[in-house]
């Protein structure tokens, strides 16, 4: 393909429209570029095979387990109902009583050329699903899951009708339920600024008394920048064009309330006045499909006015935001600050957006980088800080890192992403594949396992995966023909000549753009790269070992120093080990680091005095343990919950007693909405389920109704302190100075026992504290040991008298030495702390490490 730039006419319009579909495909200009041996066609195959394989695992789980369920529990081997499981919070605004797995699926049936089971779930469709269910649901979710998935299998059954093939009875019944599901999202619309509710009841809506909802009042960018794609196609398809004026019109909005200064969107608005509430700006959660949805509006409906948008947000983006390889989130009114220090796992689509837009440098280097996290960590945490640590340790089956690769494989033809395909598919067969089906990962560090298989996991992953493998010659259709939506749904391209583009539907830059090569047309890896086949290893090449996995050992120049420690029942070395000082042994040191000991490194065995100052100063730790203690009868102290602390509102370690009350229930429960029990919450501490919103727009609300503590607790099932490292709850990127109340966060199994005693007992007293000031528990004196090195007769005997010391004395003498031996050590005796007679009392041999203590 060529470089060449094409304008907004009409004459070109059809082919830019036809690069741009190609380029959606992911079938782009490639280039052989060697990154290791290529993957032959007989590899290929087999991969393709066991992803087959795993999908068939996966899909005849559900539907052996949990049809007609929403979603399958697979280490339960059951379906997920909404109502008779635990409650998730805004996780279960997905699950509409409508056999969403099975929706979400179908058209990934086609694309694997599983016909027959595409033909019977269609009928199962049609005959079981009703969508007129008394369920409060997600506009966003059921829009780009249900609706989404009810087009695209619409499509493929047409087609396969078309061919004669299969599907010879379908008479556009899912076309039938998709225009139904529209009205009954239409509701969602009727704000006085055109951007949708939240959440809508299937039945009654959003205003009728019955609907329990429509009191929201805040919605986020991607939940109303994300319809144009369903709800146009829905109006081409059907001829009403009701759908896609009401979508329009939500961008519209989203696109005046942009900064005009630095062209960049905050990340929450409010629905009826235009106000941002969240003004943090990045590509990741909460923002993320709106940037994709301007850029694939305009593949698919053939109006430049939403490719305009795209380019100017993305110009902002690549100034503000992109900090290669890093895309870091900043403050859209200053966006030369960045509002948190850790990115999370959805921004892993954007490499993917970037290659539609023919930016490959970017895009290599930013999945090169997540591709190192995925190597450290076996999976994308659901966030990670800059230095590529943990920050959420969840991995519920994410497909966009998968999405990305397909793309960048496509763009490049590189088969060092084939690897990358790879070691995708190896990961979730060793590390979440289960007897019923593939369950997400809880924490990452641990490996434990949630119950847990969402629908975008056979809609999205398994498609992204097999096409990676596969050729076109493998596919039951010509995958040129299509887009996918962000739920990977395939929406038909020839949509952009059912209708002229919108009309008035014009764009206002308020700012000059700087067009680039490719600004309106596919890109050319030849033009961008002349005679470079080997450009991504090159790009890749320094982000290779950026999170140190895979460096090769460095070998240290600095000499050991042999410690002549013998076991006399001390355990020295364990009590060295106890106060993180690591010892190797010089006989288990790599061939390399003794082939360059030089022979004045060997001379001797060092005599040494190590001097330890002991001091009576609080332990430093990046999370201090809190506790949720039951005070009330019958529990009197015995019951204590670990909780964790919050970096902001009441710091409970200065404060003496901690701080108690009874506990209350908000309602709603998540604390996102207007607080319906002010009068109950007054003076009480309330109790909060994690989700739906930022832990800071809950506190504040509660605190505002007259709450005097909260107590988060996690709506993950299962999760545990247990088994899942404390962490400390952050706030929403704006000041939090105004948050005083105590904030601490309860585990789901934690929470389960403290709403389990509020609904035995009615009245329950609770104290928020620091564990280490746990009511009933003796206080231990905490010790830091710091250690200096010290020449024989260096200590002055002042200085030795001045507080508590502990002395290793390392010591050999001349003629053991010559013999090559080690000599005796005089061992040293470990003290307490100086008695109230001013001395020093050997400790017990048996003694616990004061941490360990009950």
């Amino acid at each position: 393909m060529g470089n060449r730039v094409v304008r907004g006419t009409q004459s070109f319009r059809a082919f830019v429209m036809l690069l741009a579909a190609v380029f959606s495909s992911g079938l782009l200009c490639a280039v052989v570029a060697q990154d290791g041996q290529a993957m032959s066609a007989e590899e290929k195959a087999q991969v393709r095979e066991q992803i087959l394989e795993m999908f068939d695992h996966a899909y005849g789980s559900y539907m052996k387990y949990a049809y007609p369920a929403d979603e399958l529990m697979p280490l339960s081997c059951r379906g997920r109902v909404r109502g008779l499981e635990p409650n998730r919070g805004d996780i279960d605004d997905s699950l509409g009583k409508f056999s969403l797995t099975l929706i979400d699926t179908l058209d990934t049936l086609v694309l694997l050329n599983r016909l027959e089971d595409f033909e019977e779930a269609v009928k199962k469709t049609v005959k079981d699903v009703r969508l007129d269910n008394d369920v409060v649901v997600s506009v966003f979710e059921t829009n780009i899951r249900v609706l989404g998935g009810l087009l695209g299998a619409h499509v493929m059954a047409d087609l396969l009708k078309q061919r004669g093939e299969k599907m010879q009875w379908y008479g556009d019944e899912l076309l039938h339920m998709a225009k139904d599901l529209g009205y009954r999202l239409l509701p969602a619309f009727n704000t006085t600024s055109g951007l949708p509710y939240p959440r809508v009841n299937l039945r009654y809506g959003v205003v009728n008394p019955l609907s329990r909802t429509g009191t929201e009042t805040d919605t986020c960018t991607a939940c109303a920048g994300t319809m144009i794609l369903e709800f146009a196609a829905l109006s081409r398809l059907s001829g009403e064009s009701v759908f896609e004026e009401h979508a329009r019109k939500a961008l519209d909005v989203l696109w005046e309330k942009r900064q005009r200064g630095s062209n960049l969107m905050g990340t929450v608005i409010n629905i009826h006045n235009g106000d941002w509430v969240r003004r943090d700006s990045g590509v990741g959660a909460g923002i993320d499909s709106y940037y994709e949805y301007l850029m694939k509006a305009y593949i698919l409906l053939g109006d430049n006015v939403y490719l305009e948008r795209f380019n100017t947000h993305y110009s902002a983006i690549m100034k503000y935001i992109s900090q290669p390889p890093l895309l870091l989130s900043v403050h859209m009114h200053n966006p030369t600050v960045n509002v948190r220090s850790w990115m999370d796992s959805l921004l892993a689509f954007f490499p993917g957006l970037q290659v539609l837009r023919g930016d490959l440098k970017p895009a290599i280097e930013t999945h090169e980088m997540l591709y190192q996290v995925t190597k450290q960590h076996k999976f994308l945490p659901e966030a990670f800080t800059t230095e590529f640590r943990v920050h959420w340790g969840q991995h519920p089956l994410r497909p966009e890192f998968a999405e990305s690769t397909y793309f960048l494989y496509k763009a490049t033809g590189d088969p060092y992403y084939l690897k990358v395909g790879q070691s995708i598919v190896e990961k979730l067969n060793t590390h979440t594949r289960v007897p019923c089906g593939f369950a997400a990962v809880q924490d990452v560090r641990t490996g434990a396992h949630e119950d847990r298989m969402d629908s975008f996991f056979l809609a999205e992953m398994f498609k992204y995966l097999y096409l990676l493998f596969s050729e076109k010659s493998h596919l039951p259709f010509d995958i040129d023909d299509y887009i996918f939506t962000t739920e990977a749904h395939l929406l038909p391209v020839s949509l952009s000549t059912a209708q002229p583009p919108c009309e008035g539907n014009n764009t206002d830059l308020y700012t000059t753009q700087v067009e680039d090569l490719f600004t309106y047309s596919c890109p050319s890896a030849q033009t961008l790269f002349p005679n470079n086949p080997s450009f991504a290893k090159t790009i890749r090449d320094s982000y290779k070992y950026l999170t140190g996995v895979g460096r090769a050992p460095h070998i240290s120049p600095v000499r050991g120093i042999e410690l002549p420690l013998h076991d006399t029942g001390m355990e020295p070395v364990e009590f060295l080990k106890s106060m993180g000082i690591s010892l190797t042994p010089l006989t288990d040191m790599a061939a390399a680091s003794s082939a360059s000991r030089t022979k004045d490194s060997q001379k001797g065995v060092y005599r040494v005095k190590l001097v330890a100052e002991v001091r009576h100063t609080p332990e430093e730790e990046e999370v201090v343990p809190h506790i949720v203690q039951l005070i009330s009868p019958p529990f009197l102290g015995r019951t204590v919950l670990t909780a964790g602390p919050a970096k902001f509102g009441m710091d409970l370690t200065k404060q003496e007693h901690g701080v108690k009350g009874s506990i209350v229930k908000s309602v709603p429960y998540t604390a996102c909405g207007h607080i319906e029990n002010p009068i109950e919450l007054q003076g009480h501490i309330a109790l909060a389920l994690r989700g739906d919103c930022m832990f800071a727009a809950k506190a504040r609300r509660l605190q505002e109704a007259g709450a005097i503590g909260v107590i988060f607790i996690d709506q993950r099932e299962d999760s545990s302190s247990a088994e899942t490292p404390l962490f400390q709850m952050v706030g929403d990127g704006e000041s939090t100075d105004d948050i005083t109340v105590p904030l601490v966060f309860l585990f789901s199994r934690e929470g389960a026992i403290l709403t389990g005693a509020l609904q035995e007992h009615q009245n329950v007293d609770v104290l928020l504290l620091p564990k280490e000031r746990q009511l009933g528990k003796e206080k231990t004196e905490k010790l830091n040991i710091k250690f200096r090195l010290a020449k024989e007769g260096e200590l002055e005997d002042n200085e030795a008298d001045a507080g508590t010391t502990i002395r290793l004395v390392l010591e050999s003498d001349v003629e053991s030495e010559a013999e090559g031996g080690m000599s005796e050590v005089v061992h040293p005796s470990i003290c307490t702390e100086p008695t109230a007679a001013d001395h020093q009392e050997p400790c017990s041999l048996d003694q616990k490490d004061p941490e360990s203590t009950p």
